[in-house]
């Protein structure tokens, strides 16, 4: 197949994104595919040539993350800003077969992306924009996961610019729609909760306080509306922010986690509701703390994973039996939107 691999983009996990993309598109190609990694927000030049690379031409990207969250004030002003879809990236995309959506946050997980392949008949991988805009709205999706029964810290939004009355302590305060730990800070004073919501605020003008529950940490992937075994997380030191998310050494990722049989049933099976409840796509990755009493308090869902070297789906999906190679082949097989018709003579 042809495939375009969409990375980086305007959002505070722009580096993830990128790492992300580099190891997707190694692994297409090594599976016999012609790839385009492609920059959603930079975009193309006009008149370059849109090369796909094969096995034949032996390319191998890389991104590093770096330890804290990317700048883009110097990326914005680059771009003059002219919208969050890059120059020619619609008229690359149609090229392909099937895009491999590896963006993380913002535009490219929040639904509107998806939106506009929607409505140029672009196939594409993950979830569709209805699911995409459910699960990146943190609020909406603790609603719907806590109608349906699913246990979801309680929490309150906050808007600047309104009262900001302290949440209870100890509490999580979080931007509405991010990613990878980004604005995440923890409170228990006073102190402490005015410099989170600066943190949050920094990032968007809506922001989430909830209860902090302590417990143990898990992950659970779904793929093909089959949960992948959990994988539990031991920060070394603090809590799972973006750093000891990205950063080599920094946290101890146990899978399959220490669950009993009856435990992994159980976040299994939480995991497949949550992800039935938000109607996300072929797969994706919720994330869960499980208290001392057994009882899980479901995080929220993740509708694009990361594929980066320290990301969690691609862990879990070993510990399943499949390689990182497979699961990348086994997700671009399954995309959403117009059914993909690979041209006369590729796979």
């Amino acid at each position: 197949m042809k495939i375009v691999v969409l990375a980086g983009g305007f959002s505070p996990e722009r580096e993830v994104s990128l790492s992300s993309g580099a190891m997707i598109t190694n692994a297409l190609i090594k599976n016999g595919h012609e790839v385009f990694l492609l920059d959603s927000y930079l975009g193309a030049d006009d008149g370059q040539e849109v090369c796909f690379k094969s096995p034949k031409d032996g390319a191998d990207f890389s991104w590093e993350i770096g330890r804290s969250v990317p700048e883009l004030d110097r990326l914005a002003k680059d771009r003059k800003g002219k919208g969050y879809i890059g120059n020619r990236v619609i008229e690359i995309c149609g090229k392909a077969d099937v895009v491999f959506l590896a963006l993380h946050g913002g535009a490219g997980e929040n639904g509107q992306i998806q939106a506009v392949l929607d409505a140029h008949g672009i196939s594409y991988t993950g979830t569709g924009y209805e699911g995409c805009l459910k699960a990146m709205d943190k609020p909406m999706a603790k609603l719907l996961m806590k109608d349906a029964g699913i246990l979801t810290p309680d929490w309150r939004i906050y808007t600047r610019g309104e009262p900001l009355e302290p949440f209870s302590f100890p509490c999580v305060v979080k931007p509405c729609g991010c990613g990878s730990s980004v604005g995440v800070a923890m409170a228990d004073g006073k102190e402490q909760w005015e410099q989170a919501l600066d943190l949050a605020f920094a990032y968007e003008d809506r922001t989430l306080a909830e209860v902090k529950i302590i417990g143990r940490e898990f992950s659970v992937g779904i793929l093909g509306e089959r949960a992948l075994p959990a994988i539990e997380i031991i920060p070394k030191a603090g809590f799972y922010d973006y750093e000891n998310k990205y950063q080599a050494g920094m946290t101890e990722e146990i899978c399959p986690a220490r669950l009993t049989e009856k435990e992994e049933e159980a976040v299994g099976l939480t995991a497949l509701k949550v992800h039935r409840i938000l109607g996300l796509g072929y797969y994706s990755r919720v994330d869960f703390i499980m208290k001392k009493d057994g009882s899980i308090y479901c995080l929220e869902a993740n509708t694009l994973p990361g594929m980066t070297p320290f990301s969690l789906l691609p862990q879990e999906a070993k510990a399943a039996g499949i390689s990182y190679h497979e699961l990348c082949e086994d997700i671009v097989r399954h995309p959403q939107g117009t059914p993909f018709c690979p041209k006369d003579g590729q796979k």
